[in-house]
């Protein structure tokens, strides 16, 4: 099992997002995702969620607004629990990643970058201001077989 945040930080409109092409056999290759990685131990996904836009984006995240748990059932052989998150209060200069290309996206164009299928769902969900669990299941081609989701609030 592994645990994990995802972040989208946004201003002005826009969301820093990150085009996964720089790391070999990385499982996002070619992708674009919001920012994020793994928990180290005993962290908190919160004090996870700022180390990991810190050190993919040399932004300093405050008041990351909890959005919501994505379980990704046997993703690449593993199942996944990832807490996602928006952040738009931050500060900082952006630095050049080694997980991948940052760029400021217009949150109306969001939808036509290379996403994951369960992005263009959880993002809506994110963008209503919704307090969500989901599943979601992909097969080994990457195609989103179903999801299952409880609203809360």
């Amino acid at each position: 099992m592994k645990l994990a945040t995802l972040v989208y930080v946004k201003r002005d409109g826009q969301t820093l997002m990150i085009h996964r092409v720089k790391k070999e056999r990385d499982i996002h290759e070619g992708k674009w995702n919001g920012l994020g990685g793994k928990l180290e131990p005993g962290e908190s996904p919160e004090a996870c969620a700022a180390r990991e836009v810190r050190e993919e984006s040399g932004l300093e995240i405050k008041n990351p607004r909890y959005g919501g748990l994505l379980v990704f059932a046997g993703f690449k052989g593993e199942d996944w629990y990832v807490w996602v998150y928006t952040a738009e209060d931050f500060s900082g200069e952006l630095i050049d990643s080694n997980e991948g290309n940052l760029k400021w996206i217009a949150d109306g164009e969001l939808r036509s970058l290379a996403l994951w299928p369960s992005d263009h769902l959880f993002l809506n969900w994110l963008d209503a201001g919704k307090l969500f669990s989901a599943r979601f299941e992909y097969n080994e081609r990457d195609e989103m077989l179903g999801h299952e989701v409880v609203f809360y609030g």
